[in-house]
């Protein structure tokens, strides 16, 4: 009983949930960019106009951060490098589309976003390419 009212952790178990936190949020989010990378000609007609990027550009900068992305991030390379596009990402989903109502139509996007900061600040653990490459 006292393990569980207990804040101490190990190492190891702090590696293994930043692993499971990278491969569950960037599989969830991996699935999101591949739907749009499939439909990608189809999508380009109505794609939400950014900044005045054009449609066609904001939609490829979206499938290139919820896609390439979130496949970088599960495997833990340039962990907190890719989580920028994707906190970009889906704060203009919050912002644009969910228009700031993060309890209701914005929740999802909010809980990635949240995800992706916790993420850069404490980065990818050492159970990813990036903690095999800094030894």
């Amino acid at each position: 009983m006292k393990k569980l009212f207990s804040t101490k952790y190990s190492a190891g178990v702090f590696n293994l949930a930043l692993l499971f936190l990278r491969i569950s949020v960037g599989a969830l989010m991996l699935n999101h960019g591949y739907d749009k990378l499939i439909k990608f000609s189809e999508m380009k007609v109505e794609f939400m106009n950014f900044m005045g990027l054009g449609a066609t550009t904001s939609l490829a900068l979206v499938v290139f951060s919820e896609f390439f992305c979130s496949l970088l991030l599960i495997l833990g390379l340039f962990t907190r490098l890719v989580t920028i596009p994707l906190i970009i990402t889906m704060g203009v989903v919050i912002y644009k589309v969910g228009k700031m109502d993060i309890f209701a139509s914005a929740e999802l996007a909010t809980l990635f976003f949240v995800s992706y900061v916790v993420i850069l600040l404490l980065g990818p653990g050492k159970i990813s390419v990036d903690g095999l490459i800094s030894k």
